[in-house]
């Protein structure tokens, strides 16, 4: 199961206007919501397909799971190779000129949404990950945002299991959840002070007073 929005930033070449050079031009991908979705399920490993425009772009996730088979306690599972395959030639998202053919950009061996067995991912902070392109070895960004992915462990249909959350968003939740607690804490701190300063000024006004001055102390005959 997975939600998420994304975006891809594609540099590509155009002809420049002396017809003679390359100028360097950045294509922005969004994902649309009217997306082809398929996938493959192993026992270790999964991977979610992604296609659009008639397969003029596809982006490919895979996850795999890492430790061993005998016992969940310990393992986790990972987002392990990213690939994306697009078509310059594709008027939507290029100009025309563009240099024709499937190009793609891929990254293998990672080790992303690192996550507990048994338990899906969520993180709606942004994350930007690097792929290289076949494309004369250009740099193509992957923007992941509001993500949230359980390939493996699948206990119900359409739910998800206990989320795990990205350090980003744990820090997020902890930096507005701190003022909080400090407010709370110097709050009921104000609030013991003020009942001992209650408490001690009962008992002493109940007590006799001593007068300091000597020459209110009757004389005893």
């Amino acid at each position: 199961m997975a939600e998420f929005s994304a975006k891809i930033l594609v540099p590509y070449e155009v002809p420049s206007s002396n017809e003679v050079d390359w100028d360097l031009e950045e294509a922005i991908i969004q994902l649309p919501k009217d997306t082809d979705i398929s996938g493959k399920c192993w026992r270790n490993e999964s991977e979610l397909h992604l296609s659009w425009l008639d397969k003029s772009y596809t982006l490919k996730l895979f996850f795999s799971k890492e430790g061993l088979d005998s016992t969940k306690q310990g393992r986790s599972w990972k987002m392990s190779k990213i690939q994306f395959i697009y078509d310059p030639s594709e008027p939507t998202n290029f100009k025309s000129g563009a240099r024709p053919g499937k190009q793609t950009a891929s990254r293998n061996h990672l080790s992303l949404m690192v996550t507990p067995v048994g338990m899906s991912y969520e993180c709606e902070a942004p994350q930007r990950i690097s792929l290289t392109s076949t494309d004369h070895q250009k740099k193509v960004i992957l923007f992941l945002s509001e993500v949230h992915l359980q390939p493996f462990d699948i206990q119900s249909d359409f739910v998800y299991s206990e989320e795990y959350k990205c350090p980003t968003d744990q820090r997020k939740q902890l930096e507005e959840t701190l003022p909080l607690i400090l407010g709370l804490t110097l709050g009921v701190a104000i609030l013991i002070i003020i009942a001992i300063y209650h408490i001690h000024h009962k008992m002493t006004a109940n007590q006799v007073q001593i007068p300091r001055d000597r020459s209110l102390y009757k004389h005893m005959g």
